[in-house]
């Protein structure tokens, strides 16, 4: 038996689903392409006229002997590179750089690292202490330098006269090529110590306070505590700091420039002192392009190769975060 429908739906016909009511499809690949690359080429282009170019100018001109009048003609190949390794003034340098890297892990970022781990505690006025050491890091190299070029004075220096206070002998100081580098980085320790506090005590907020209270109580002591619960903790705020470190000596120029102009007999010259000594001082614009790429180089060298090691875990552990929340 067949039923029979009644009513006013009866005689309507069945109709196809509307436009509106259908899926909508997802963009085309190429138009959210076209729509990222839209967002990217400001920041795209500013980075090829400010960063790529520079570099490959540099590199170009580095190839050639020129003084920067009209232009570069004089084509020597490699011979300024060849010359910055036989250059008794570029090895020097590359001395120093060494020499500010190591007593910064040694000791700049030990005591940083310690004032963190003071200031992180509840004590009274520890914000004051905060605004105090970080102080230092806010006033500009320029500023810094003039500072303790009078300070660091053999003849009229506060150092000097705190010195002979208290019965003992001023020392040369700045003007000295025995005591220039450690009086330096004295003043490298002063800029940038609170820096790199403030990341140490970032990384320490970050430590779960129930880590550290079970340790204390199964029975560890500080020092276990700080061993194997806080310091394997703040690993990845640590690798960040020595990065920067690092990096920030390589480019090392302000405070050496204003404060001792590399001297006294080149025994405080950096890279970049040396850089702008030939470049923009002797107009030897090839050889100061050639040493600015070698302070590329080095820098882009030691940049991946430290990520490729020593972030390699950091690096991961953050793709596999990101690939996990998806």
């Amino acid at each position: 038996m067949t039923k029979t429908f009644t009513g006013p739906d009866a005689r309507r016909p069945a109709l196809p689903a509307s436009p509106s009511r259908r899926r909508r499809r997802p963009a085309a690949p190429r138009g959210r392409f076209l729509t990222a690359f839209a967002f990217v080429l400001p920041a795209l282009v500013l980075f090829v006229l400010l960063v790529l170019a520079p570099i490959l100018i540099a590199a170009y001109l580095s190839l050639y002997r020129w003084n920067g009048v009209g232009p570069p003609t004089n084509f020597i190949g490699l011979d300024n590179y060849l010359r910055a390794f036989r250059h008794q003034i570029f090895l020097g340098d590359l001395r120093n750089l060494l020499i500010i890297v190591a007593l910064s892990l040694l000791v700049q970022l030990p005591i940083s690292l310690g004032l963190a781990l003071l200031l992180n505690r509840k004590i009274r006025g520890r914000a004051f202490y905060r605004v105090m050491f970080f102080a230092p890091y806010v006033i500009s190299e320029a500023i810094t330098a003039v500072l303790f070029s009078l300070i660091l004075s053999p003849e009229s220096g506060m150092a000097n006269q705190l010195l002979s206070a208290f019965g003992m002998e001023g020392w040369p100081w700045l003007s000295d090529p025995d005591t220039v580098m450690i009086s330096l980085f004295l003043v490298i320790t002063w800029k940038y110590f609170g820096f790199h506090m403030i990341i140490y005590m970032a990384g320490l907020q970050g430590i779960p306070k129930e880590l550290t209270e079970a340790a204390s109580i199964d029975g560890a002591n500080p020092w276990n505590v700080f061993r194997h619960v806080t310091l394997p903790l703040l690993a990845p705020t640590i690798r960040i700091s020595v990065f920067l470190s690092v990096i920030g000596a390589i480019q090392l120029f302000d405070l050496v420039w204003i404060l001792t102009g590399g001297g006294p007999s080149h025994a405080s010259e950096t890279l970049a002192v040396t850089m702008y000594d030939y470049g923009f001082r002797r107009t030897q614009i090839g050889y100061a392009s050639a040493i600015s790429v070698l302070m590329f180089l080095l820098a882009l060298v030691f940049a991946l190769g430290y990520q490729r090691t020593v972030m390699r875990r950091d690096v991961q552990g953050a793709l596999t975060t990101m690939g996990g929340g998806r």
